[in-house]
């Protein structure tokens, strides 16, 4: 990488899962059920939809490259109030937009938003400014617990939608970030030992404990419960080594439910088999690798954290997606970053992907008196190594 060049290798790796994930929202919506044609839905609507979506996150992402990285820094507490508010409204009649019995998008011409996926991408960018400034210290308590109840107070707001998998992945990669940051982990044990009661609280509302039973035996109820897992699985083991072929895909026929959204992953087992799922995950970890060594090659402290966050945002979001739709995991509403239709998700990942590539440049400058290299090495090192500052 040179001085003032983008990263081409990721920003190529970005555009072929999203033009896979353009050619396979294609393949999973271009046929009409007599239900969405009375609607007015045509085989293209939701491929020209995600095109649009695709044209803005690109317009985005060129715009987050460009960003100066003392502006990132500075709007990180504004983006945190704007979130919140986006949150709120969703409750707000006329406004906010419900599904599936969740209240969880607002009204945005021409579709909706989501504001939980905007969270992330601004709990990522508090928490690299939080924990780049001086005074934050691995050793304090009060330190830690500070950015916890940031997170705590999102969680609220979105466990009211009601949306468990956002908030637990939230909750994943703010614990993810501060154990990097170099926190001791007896904090993040107390904290996770206190919190789960309430875990275990919500885990047996009704509905999510059915889905609870069914991720550990789907079969018990394959007509009920169980449908969507055990239709994942048909479609995965369909596919074989090398699938059945674009557009071929027989569970997208009103088979498998979200075939478009939470479980793309599944139709591209079926359509391309072993071989396609494999490339899938590959373009993911090398995204993943690629952000990481964006990451120990900056020199500002608060840079390195913005990039390591990004990276675990989206690596995480697709690893949530795989095991789902592999039965690892109980079934959560989150979509495969880049691939699955929904504007909210693939707006939010291309920002974030702009960011990186702007850190990429290596042309950021440090605005803290006396760091350097060395210093911001022991930093890194206190994942293992937990000391005082």
């Amino acid at each position: 990488m040179t001085m003032g060049r983008y990263d081409r290798w990721l920003l190529l790796g970005t555009m072929l899962l999203t033009g896979l994930g353009a050619l396979m929202i294609y393949s999973t919506t271009s046929v009409v059920t007599p239900v969405l044609a009375k609607k007015g839905v045509t085989e293209f609507f939701y491929f020209k939809r995600h095109l649009f979506t695709i044209l803005i996150g690109l317009s985005f992402m060129f715009a987050a490259s460009r960003m100066n990285m003392g502006f990132i820094k500075k709007i990180s507490i504004p983006l945190l109030i704007v979130s919140f508010i986006l949150m709120v409204l969703v409750f707000v009649p006329g406004i906010g937009a419900s599904a599936g019995g969740a209240q969880r998008w607002i009204k945005l011409w021409p579709s909706t938003f989501q504001p939980s996926e905007l969270v992330k991408l601004a709990m990522v960018i508090f928490l690299a400014r939080y924990m780049s400034m001086p005074g934050f210290r691995t050793d304090n308590f009060l330190s830690f617990l500070k950015p916890v109840l940031v997170m705590v107070m999102f969680q609220i707001a979105i466990l009211k939608q009601p949306d468990f998998g956002a908030a637990m992945s939230l909750a994943f990669l703010t614990f993810a970030m501060l154990f990097l940051s170099g926190v001791r982990l007896r904090y993040i044990g107390a904290l996770i030992c206190l919190s789960l009661p309430v875990v275990v609280k919500l885990a047996m509302q009704p509905y999510r404990l059915k889905r609870i039973t069914s991720f550990i035996n789907p079969w018990d109820n394959p007509q009920g419960s169980g449908f969507q897992l055990v239709q994942s699985f048909i479609a995965l083991g369909s596919g074989g080594i090398t699938g059945v072929g674009l557009g071929s895909s027989k569970q997208k026929l009103a088979y498998l439910p979200e075939s478009h959204t939470d479980f793309i992953f599944s139709i591209i087992g079926e359509e391309f088999g072993f071989f396609g799922v494999t490339v899938v995950i590959a373009l993911f970890l090398f995204l993943f690798i690629k952000g990481i060594a964006i990451a120990y090659r900056a020199k500002d402290q608060f840079v390195y954290y913005l990039a390591t966050g990004l990276s675990l945002m989206i690596a995480l979001q697709a690893l949530i997606n795989f095991a789902v739709a592999t039965g690892m995991v109980p079934t959560k509403g989150l979509p495969l970053p880049f691939i699955s239709y929904g504007g909210s998700s693939l707006l939010v990942n291309m920002v974030a992907v702009g960011i990186l590539l702007n850190i990429s440049r290596g042309e950021e400058r440090s605005e803290m008196p006396g760091m350097n290299r060395e210093i911001l090495a022991r930093r890194k090192a206190r994942r293992t190594v937990y000391g005082t500052k």
